[in-house]
């Protein structure tokens, strides 16, 4: 009988699938391979929007004109607005807002946040709690820390700035416009705008060093 059940429940969803897929196929979606990308009941799509195979829509996701949303991204309580590319491997959570030509990259990471237009975190990022002013650029393996393990505190980067690979913004902390962020630095102050942040010892060499040689 639980078997059965099972089998009733697999095939009821998979049926309700294809009803979502036919349907946003019928207003103009361009489903890449549409039996591999999973929809909700609530998924919304603008016109010319097009996704690439194996992306999963949860609920409360809203997809804006012209967006593209490319493989193995998983995507839940999210609004696109137009023109936006997320992917591959994305994960977009509740409370993420993209704005008009944004961009999020492979291995991404966002939870309320809203990243505002034409600004980019492209590669190996986590961007939690956060506001991203405009046309502002989140180097390769940033992250927002925004969890102390007791409350979480918010990151605001505004207008214009960039952050550098590989860099920790330790929330609570502003970036203010038109600033710049060194590549690995270790942010805990406000850092001012048209102002250079930079956290990094200095750099020792050892002349003549010998390596230790294996046994």
């Amino acid at each position: 009988m639980k078997r059965n059940n099972k089998l009733n429940k697999a095939n009821a969803y998979r049926l309700s699938q294809e009803v979502l897929r036919n349907k946003a196929l019928s207003k103009g979606v361009n489903l890449i391979a549409p039996e591999t990308i999973f929809l909700s009941k609530d998924t919304s799509f603008g016109e010319n929007v097009t996704v690439e195979p194996y992306v999963v829509f949860g609920p409360r996701v809203k997809i804006g004109d012209s967006s593209y949303i490319k493989s193995f991204s998983h995507l839940e309580g999210t609004k696109i607005e137009k023109n936006v590319v997320v992917g591959p491997y994305a994960r977009l959570r509740e409370g993420t807002v993209l704005k008009d030509n944004t961009k999020i990259g492979n291995f991404v990471e966002t939870k309320k946040s809203n990243i505002n237009k034409n600004s980019k975190v492209n590669h190996l990022s986590y961007i939690g709690d956060t506001s991203i002013g405009k046309n502002s650029n989140i180097g390769a393996g940033t992250i927002t820390c925004n969890f102390d393990g007791i409350k979480k505190s918010k990151t605001n980067i505004s207008d214009n700035v960039f952050i550098g690979s590989n860099s920790s913004l330790v929330a609570p902390v502003k970036i203010d416009k038109d600033s710049v962020v060194g590549a690995g630095s270790v942010i805990t102050k406000n850092v001012k705008k048209k102002t250079l942040a930079l956290t990094r010892a200095s750099q020792l060499e050892i002349k003549n060093y010998k390596r230790k040689k294996r046994k």
